[in-house]
């Protein structure tokens, strides 16, 4: 019998090649001869961990620049991580205790990693981040390469413990057949950015690593299943017929609509100028979700009003000229997000603390200038611009919003995170014109459980029925307020999770650009009753994986 290992789907397809095993860590022998430095005093050892981690962040800002959307916001967090001021005053202190250098910088890593493991959350998706830049630097220090993925020669299915962003990032696709990890959850960084590389995914797959050295594997992103040594022959026949069907899909040019023609608009979610201007050239409606905080993520100081204005009208111009719109997220800063110039620093649980619209409870200017700003460039453009504000959890939150938002001229609305927010969207609609479920953060919020953790995969996954449940809610108040409700979170990516969310009632779908035509190629399979159907059954099920099949046995 054919031995398969479960873990959380997370990227659709199928894949079959030999496993290449990914262990980054750095040669014993290179820490042997290292020793204790010989640094000659504690500012020696200091200002050679300076060059060391300032050597880690160029090598992620060189990365970030070649990169785009969600991955070049990936690694530019990690680049402000690496020179982080907290994280070298760990090693400082530890310096002063006689420390020696390697010592003191495991030491400070593992004592952010006990903190931010005890916020949970997003924070706790960080852990894999501190963990890599600990390992980088501690190769700059010893003389060594930084360590990472072996970009290999032939196709091979990637199988690791975890990946770190800075080895997602610079995956070849071609060669790279299928990503399989560990650890990690459907909303981790290596999710992300495999969804953004179109690479079939698995994540959470315990074991995979020890049982995987030397075998062939046949990766099935769509059902998470990891097959060892299958049959040769079946599974190219498998593979082909897959690679036929997503070649197919690569030609759907829309509208976003179902088998029978009811509408769905499929939006893009970017980062910066550069990723709009290659969503602009998709079957896209516009964007569904422009992320601001990844433009500032390196910023010590706030950003002028004609700063942020020439920054956002790099997206907006792309969409000008037609009946797309655009949908422009305020600051979410804050919790994995630190930016310098907003967020609180030494919060003893940023992932529930003063994040997102709470920014501007204490620094209400900070929200007025970036408003102006969105404003002048909506009007220099003349894109169609919508703002929402992430973290929304009472009715008065949404209605100060929208009122600064519509004293600008612009559309207000507001995301659907936190629990309260979808049990009020009845009264919510009635403050704004709009509503977009962010469901990675809706997902942890509602099922309490950390994205990193592997071992809580399946309470992160976004088909938990307590999740749709909630969805469904939110959907049908915009169904009685006559307003659009979306969804811009991860979920929307999922071809078959896209039916479900039509058959809720949600009325757009942001995801990656990559992700657009197989969402639209699906979606144009099914009728609106099929959908309905599929929504159905998914809420009537126990867990994610029987809301998966009830919905695909449709």
């Amino acid at each position: 019998m054919v031995t398969t290992i479960h873990g959380t789907p997370v990227v659709p397809g199928l894949a079959h090649g030999p496993a290449q095993i990914t262990v980054s860590d750095v040669s014993p022998d290179a820490l042997a001869r290292y020793g204790d430095g010989s640094h000659l005093d504690e500012e020696a050892a200091l200002a050679a961990y300076d060059a060391a981690a300032e050597a880690v962040a160029e090598g992620f800002r060189r990365k970030a620049a070649a990169a785009d959307g969600a991955t070049s916001g990936v690694l530019t967090a990690s680049a402000g991580l690496a020179t982080d001021r907290g994280l070298r005053s760990a090693v400082r202190k530890n310096l002063r205790a006689g420390e020696p250098l390697l010592s003191a910088v495991d030491r400070a890593v593992e004592q952010f990693v006990t903190v931010f493991t005890g916020m949970g959350g997003l924070m706790a998706e960080r852990v894999t981040d501190l963990r890599d830049i600990r390992t980088r630097v501690v190769a700059r220090l010893v003389g060594e390469p930084e360590p990472g993925v072996t970009l290999p020669e032939e196709p091979v299915v990637l199988v690791a413990t975890d990946l770190a962003p800075a080895d997602t990032a610079g995956l070849d696709p071609a060669l790279v057949l299928a990503l399989v990890t560990e650890r990690g959850g459907p909303t981790s960084h290596t999710a992300i950015i495999a969804r953004q590389l179109g690479i079939p995914c698995v994540v959470g797959a315990a074991g995979v690593v020890a049982a995987a050295a030397g075998h062939a594997l046949l990766v099935d992103g769509a059902t998470g299943s990891v097959e060892l040594d299958p049959d040769p022959a079946l599974a190219a026949e498998r593979v082909s017929a897959d690679a036929r069907e997503r070649e197919a899909l690569a030609h759907w040019e829309g509208p976003g609509r179902t088998a029978d023609g009811h509408a769905v608009k499929l939006l893009a979610n970017v980062a910066d100028a550069a990723s709009a201007e290659t969503a602009a050239q998709g079957p896209v409606s516009g964007v569904g979700l422009f992320r601001t905080e990844l433009s500032f993520l390196d910023r010590e100081t706030e950003p002028t009003v004609e700063e942020q204005t020439a920054v956002y009208a790099g997206v907006l111009e792309p969409f000008a000229g037609g009946d797309r719109h655009v949908v422009v997220r305020t600051l979410d800063a804050g919790s994995d997000k630190p930016i310098a110039f907003a967020t609180h620093p030494d919060e003893e649980n940023p992932a529930l603390g003063v994040r997102g619209l709470r920014l501007s409870f204490t620094d209400h200017g900070l929200l007025d200038r970036q408003l102006d700003a969105i404003a002048a460039a909506a009007h220099a453009s003349g894109t169609p611009t919508w703002v929402m504000a992430p973290m929304v959890a009472t009715v008065e939150e949404a209605r100060d919003f929208a009122g600064a938002v519509r004293d600008r001229g612009l559309v207000p609305g507001v995301m659907v995170e936190v629990p309260s927010a979808a049990l009020l969207a009845d009264r919510i609609l009635a403050e704004v014109d709009f509503l977009s479920i962010g469901t990675n953060d809706l997902t942890q919020y509602t099922m309490a459980a950390d994205r990193l953790c592997s071992d809580l995969a399946h309470l992160t996954d976004p088909w938990q029925p307590a999740v749709l449940q909630l969805i469904a809610m939110t959907a049908a108040a915009g169904e009685r307020a006559g307003k659009p409700v979306g969804v811009c979170g991860e979920a929307a990516a999922d071809p078959l999770l896209a039916c479900v969310l039509v058959g809720l009632g949600i009325t757009s779908l942001s995801m990656a650009s990559a992700a657009v035509r197989p969402v639209g190629a699906r979606l144009a399979t099914a009728t609106s009753e099929q959908c309905r159907e599929m929504a159905r059954a998914a809420l009537e099920a126990a867990s994610p994986a029987a809301a998966r099949e009830a919905a695909r046995s449709v």
